[in-house]
C-alpha cells in the first residue's frame, strides 16, 4: 500500500512539473520578478524578502519567472514542498479567495489521487477562510516588509499555531 501511495505522489510531482510550463507560458502574461535567491538573500533579516531567499535556498530552488508568488505563499504560510502540502495550500488559497485554472487543476487531481490527506487539505481550507484575504497581495512589492509583521496582518495568534510556522 505505502508503494501505491509513493506512486500516486509520483504521478502528482510529474503533473506538476510538466503543466507548470505550459500554465506560465500561456496563461501567465505578468512581468517576472527578475529576483534571484541572491537578491532576497540581501534584504534584512527579519523581512519576508529575506525570508523568501531563506525558503528557496533550504530547497535548492530559485523563483520561477510569473509563479514567483507561489514560493511566497509558502514562506507566508509554513507550508512544505511534500505534495500533500502542495495541495494543501492550493486548498488554503481556494479557501482565501483565489482562483485560477491552475488551482482547479491541482486541488481536483490532488484530492482525487490522494484522497488520504482529505482531512489535511480541509482543514487547510477552513483555515484559508478564516484568514484574513492574503491571495492578492502584491508580493514583490512586501519584499522589504517585516515578516512576523506580515504574518500577523494575515493570521490570527491560533492560526498561527494551527500553521505551525517558526515564526523568527
Amino acid at each position: 500500500m505505502k508503494q501505491f501511495k509513493r506512486y500516486r505522489k509520483q504521478v502528482i510531482e510529474w503533473l506538476f512539473e510538466h503543466t507548470q510550463k505550459v500554465y506560465t507560458r500561456y496563461f501567465k502574461s505578468h512581468e517576472p520578478w527578475n529576483v534571484s535567491r541572491r537578491d532576497l538573500l540581501n534584504f534584512p533579516k527579519n523581512s519576508f524578502g529575506y525570508h523568501l531567499g531563506l525558503f528557496l535556498t533550504e530547497h535548492h530552488f530559485e523563483l520561477i519567472p510569473k509563479v514567483e508568488r507561489h514560493d511566497a505563499y509558502h514562506t507566508l504560510t509554513g507550508f512544505g514542498i511534500k505534495v500533500e502540502d502542495e495541495i494543501a495550500l492550493q486548498c488554503l488559497c481556494y479557501g482565501n479567495g483565489k482562483r485560477s485554472l491552475y488551482l482547479y487543476g491541482a486541488m481536483i487531481l490532488g484530492i482525487i489521487i490522494l484522497p488520504d490527506y482529505y482531512k489535511y487539505y480541509y482543514k487547510s481550507y477552513r483555515l484559508g477562510q478564516q484568514a484574513n484575504p492574503f491571495h492578492h497581495f502584491n508580493y514583490e512589492e512586501l519584499l522589504p516588509v517585516n515578516i512576523t509583521d506580515l504574518r500577523a496582518a494575515v493570521f490570527t495568534d491560533s492560526q498561527q499555531k494551527k500553521l505551525k510556522i517558526s515564526w523568527q
